[in-house]
C-alpha cells in the first residue's frame, strides 16, 4: 500500500485531496515537523531534502508535492486534462510550485514567524503573493477550472494554498480576488476535500511553537551543532 508521509500543511493537503478524490488506498505516516522528525535519518532516506509531503509507492520514492501530484496523475491516468491541455497543465502547475506556493509561505514567515520585524521583506513577499493571486484571478475569469474543462492536479495544487488565504493575504482573504474565491468554493465543496481535511484527525501533532519547533523548522537560522 502507498505510504503517505504527512504533516498538516498546504503542500500535504494537495496530495491528500488527490488521494481522496482518486480513491487510492494509502497508509498515512505522520512526520511531526515541529518535533524535528523530518530530520531523522530514516525519513531522509525517503526525502533527502527533509520536507513534507513524500510518498513511498511500493519502493518508488517521490517527494515535493507537485512532483507527487504529477506522478500519481500519470500513474492513474486521472486529473491530467486532455492531451491538448498538456502545455497549460505543466505551466500552471509550475506557476503554483515556483510562485504562488513559495511566495505565500514566505509572506507568512516574515509576517508571523520571523524573530525580527523586517518591513522590506514583509512588503516584498506580501505584494508578490498578491500579484500571483491577481494572475490566477485573471486566469479564472469565465472558467470553472484552472486548466481545461475538468478537475486537474493544478486545481488540487492551488487548493492547498488558497485554503490558507486568510493567513497568507491577511484578514480580507480572497475579497480582492472574486474569481479565485468562486473557484475555491467549488473545489472546496468536493466531498474529497472534506475528507482530505480530516485524514489525520486521530493523530496528535505538536502545536506549540517553542524553541524546539523553531530549530526544527528553520535549522539554517542556527549554528551547526
Amino acid at each position: 500500500m502507498l505510504k503517505f508521509y504527512y504533516h498538516p500543511t498546504p503542500n500535504s493537503s494537495k496530495v491528500a485531496l488527490f488521494l481522496e478524490e482518486a480513491g487510492l488506498p494509502f497508509e498515512i505516516v505522520p512526520v511531526d515537523t515541529l518535533k524535528g522528525e523530518q530530520h531523522a535519518p530514516e525519513f531522509r532516506k525517503v526525502n533527502p531534502n527533509g520536507k513534507l509531503p513524500a510518498i513511498d509507492d511500493d519502493g518508488t520514492l517521490v517527494f515535493d508535492s507537485n512532483a507527487i501530484l504529477l506522478y500519481l496523475a500519470e500513474k492513474t491516468g486521472k486529473y491530467l486534462g486532455e492531451a491538448s491541455d498538456r502545455g497549460d497543465l505543466l505551466s500552471w502547475l509550475m506557476f503554483i510550485a515556483s510562485g504562488l506556493g513559495p511566495y505565500s509561505g514566505q509572506s507568512v514567515h516574515f509576517r508571523h514567524a520571523a524573530p525580527e520585524q523586517l518591513p522590506y521583506a514583509q512588503n516584498r513577499y506580501l505584494r508578490e503573493t498578491e500579484r500571483h493571486y491577481s494572475v490566477l484571478n485573471e486566469r479564472l475569469k469565465g472558467r470553472d477550472f484552472i486548466v481545461g474543462d475538468s478537475l486537474t492536479i493544478v486545481d488540487m495544487a492551488a487548493w492547498g494554498w488558497v485554503d490558507k488565504a486568510m493567513v497568507t493575504l491577511g484578514k480580507d482573504g480572497l475579497a480582492a480576488y472574486p474569481d479565485v474565491e468562486r473557484w475555491f468554493k467549488s473545489i472546496d465543496a468536493l466531498p474529497a476535500a472534506a475528507r482530505a481535511r480530516t485524514i489525520a484527525k486521530d493523530i496528535a501533532f505538536k502545536t506549540e511553537r517553542d524553541e524546539e519547533a523553531a530549530r526544527a523548522l528553520f535549522p539554517s537560522n542556527y549554528a551547526a551543532a
